[in-house]
């Protein structure tokens, strides 16, 4: 297929021909290229091993010498010159990165690096070239950027994958889908992802972006997908520590997850199955909401700190969160909103006025602070929430169906 820019094709293929013969005579003259061990896993049969050169790590070792080459020189100043590159250099390397710093590291690196990782090396391959740089021009011409942001979970495990908003999976982590853009990617994960059933999934997040259009807040949104399947399920869920990001399908960087969702708090892991899924949808819905409402974001948050507290913090935080969503009376509120029939009520009412006495909660009062909490956000308004569990109270409602059974 002819090149979209042939004033650009020569200059490009001659810096990136240019750095194999120079990076491919370093190693000739004694210079390392290091590798990576990578594990695949197989349901059935032995894993298989295999060793992938970290060409990425080698180039960047020697970006300064690539960069002060003429062949560099002369690209970028013809890089320079196209609009389009601009976009795409700042897409990629943020509004921060000087233009020509953009530029080399973007395009030329980036060219760089597909085509050797392409190669296995520096043995030169017309064909690895060609199609490196019909997926640079593809991109670098596009109307849209295509971003993705994968997680690794701990703590959860699926019987299918869940759609959880609009752009955001939940998902069986695929074998060596990080080592082909981070061959060091092994050493990011957690101990024993991949191997044990409940730390096989990950969130994917991938969203289409308009040119010139910021990138979303993955750290925000996979932390966000962390509190409601914790709401959920009550599994010991935590994701990261990184996150992995790609923008059209090349490495965009390695950010961390936020400390709250990164962190694993204590209990078991649990399953996303086919009947708490749906609720989870609704729940990571709902909490966009919870900015709109400080109590009830303060309610939220005081309940995902009591997860890695111990006595008498947690007991504290636990009050602290329910007089925020229900105010003062909030343990007869509770009791009516997450218990079913007069006993069940009268029960969980005297275990959540022990709480608001001072006692520790007991594993029974722990539960109904999360159950709690997940009926307020499928109610969606909680003032109306309030108000309809007061004319109750008072015999001027029916029974609401209980909708917190989780």
């Amino acid at each position: 297929m002819a090149p979209r820019a042939p004033h650009l094709y020569p200059l490009l293929r001659g810096f990136v021909l240019g750095a194999f013969v120079l990076l491919g005579r370093e190693l000739e003259e004694g210079g390392e290229l290091p590798f990576a061990f990578e594990e695949h896993l197989q349901r059935h049969g032995p894993a298989l091993y295999e060793l992938r050169p970290l060409v990425r790590a080698f180039i960047e070792e020697h970006e300064s010498t690539l960069r002060a080459r003429e062949d560099a020189l002369l690209a970028l100043e013809e890089l320079r010159r196209e609009p389009a590159a601009a976009i795409f250099a700042n897409a990629h390397a943020g509004p921060r990165a000087t233009e020509d710093d953009a530029l080399f590291k973007t395009v030329l690196l980036g060219l760089l690096v597909s085509t050797a990782e392409a190669c296995g090396g520096f043995d030169w391959d017309d064909v690895a070239f060609e199609r490196a740089y019909a997926e640079l021009e593809s991109s670098l011409f596009g109307q849209q950027r295509r971003y993705a942001a994968v997680a690794p979970l701990l703590g959860i495990s699926i019987t299918k994958p869940v759609d959880l908003a609009p752009g955001l999976r939940l998902r069986p982590f695929m074998s060596g889908e990080l080592a082909v853009h981070w061959p060091e990617s092994r050493g990011l994960l957690p101990p024993g992802f991949g191997r044990e059933p409940d730390r096989t999934c990950v969130l994917a997040l991938e969203r289409e972006l308009e040119a010139g259009e910021e990138s979303p807040d993955a750290p925000a949104e996979i932390a966000d997908a962390v509190t409601a399947i914790r709401l959920t399920t009550a599994a010991a869920l935590a994701a990261g520590p990184v996150l992995f990001e790609l923008l059209d399908g090349r490495p965009f960087g390695l950010r961390p997850v936020l400390p709250i969702a990164a962190t694993a708090p204590p209990g078991e892991a649990s399953r996303l199955d086919g009947f708490r899924a749906p609720i989870a949808v609704e729940l990571l819905a709902a909490l966009a909401d919870a900015d709109g409402d400080p109590a009830l974001a303060e309610a939220l948050d005081r309940w995902e700190l009591s997860l890695f507290q111990n006595e008498p913090f947690r007991s504290e935080q636990l009050r602290a969160s329910a007089r925020a969503l229900l105010d003062e009376t909030w343990p007869l509120r509770a009791a009516v909103l997450v218990a079913d029939g007069p006993a069940v009520r009268e029960e969980l009412h005297e275990e959540l006025a022990a709480v608001e006495a001072g006692e520790a909660a007991t594993p029974i009062a722990v539960d109904a602070f999360r159950r709690l909490l997940v009926a307020a956000l499928r109610a969606r308004d909680r003032s109306e929430l309030v108000r309809g569990l007061d004319r109750q109270l008072l015999g001027l409602e029916p029974e609401r169906p209980l909708r917190a059974a989780v």
